[in-house]
């Protein structure tokens, strides 16, 4: 039978978050790809996602233009221009760079196409939000680069964009059981994409290709309805791209950043915004007994 369950304390647990000796390279290195002047905001709260949630290095890549603003509102995140497509080939030639993130805030133009297509063949493990999911629903050629080591995180409306048959089955009236249902869709997104979905929402699943599935349920005593606030799903990706950086498997960061980011919310309540997701990683983190 085809494993799935519903994530819980316990399963995080079973897992090595504490940082135990190393230098900050032995802990990882991710990349957040970032857009323009005055499109930096995602992709910064993507970075301090990434590095609260231990990567021992976090860079951001914004164009050359957005360069000096990302520097006024950086410390512990590091900065690197990336102009094109080739500038980024270059950067990952540092292999000490384990995963990168591209998406939040991006863009959408033909630069940003060319990141993505670039990334999917150079970068060892990859999370794809936001802008960067936008693309590949418009470029099939891209959406064929995707690979194992991918994670595409759509909310509801960019899995319908990605997968519109897929979404059309999923939101069709069940006239008879069983219902075709959202551990369905998901599972079969991540079979046809070849890597791992996260299909996010109040009832999460994540799914691999061979169809192993994990529930994050943000309902009952785990509401976490302020969730629901701009930013939000840009820290969750640089939760998930910083255990990449720190040596998790796809599926397993999927679950574990799904998991945590329920937790911050929890642990700060209502008036949440995005910015204060990270900063209550400390509080969780010691809450487990870490």
């Amino acid at each position: 039978m085809i494993e799935q369950h519903i994530l819980s304390r316990a399963d995080i647990l079973r897992i090595p978050l504490l940082k135990v000796d190393g230098h900050k390279y032995s802990h990882g290195h991710a990349l957040i790809l970032s857009g323009g002047v005055g499109k930096g905001g995602a992709a910064r709260l993507a970075a301090r996602g990434a590095i609260r949630i231990g990567a021992g290095a976090v860079t951001l890549g914004p164009p050359p233009a957005a360069l000096i603003e990302n520097a006024a509102q950086l410390n512990a995140i590091m900065l690197r221009s990336l102009k094109d497509s080739d500038a980024l080939v270059e950067v990952l030639e540092d292999k000490r760079i384990n995963a990168l993130c591209l998406g939040p805030g991006m863009g959408t133009g033909a630069r940003e196409t060319a990141l993505v297509r670039r990334a999917c063949e150079h970068a060892p493990y990859i999370v794809l939000d936001a802008d960067a999911l936008t693309l590949l629903a418009k470029d099939k050629t891209l959406f064929e680069k995707l690979h194992k080591n991918c994670i595409l995180t759509p909310h509801a409306g960019e899995f319908a964009r990605l997968f519109p048959d897929i979404a059309e089955k999923l939101n069709a009236p069940a006239t008879k059981g069983p219902a075709y249902s959202k551990v369905d869709a998901t599972r079969e997104a991540a079979k046809r994409a070849g890597c791992i979905v996260l299909f996010k929402g109040p009832d999460t699943v994540i799914a691999d290709p061979s169809g192993r599935c994990s529930f994050n349920a943000s309902v009952y005593e785990r509401a976490t309805p302020w969730l629901a606030t701009a930013g939000s799903g840009d820290v969750l990706a640089g939760f998930i791209t910083g255990l990449l950086a720190r040596g998790f498997q796809p599926m397993q960061a999927a679950e574990t950043g799904a998991w945590l980011h329920t937790e911050c919310a929890l642990s700060f309540g209502p008036g949440l915004i995005a910015e204060d997701l990270p900063e209550q990683l400390p509080k969780v983190f010691r809450a487990l007994g870490l």
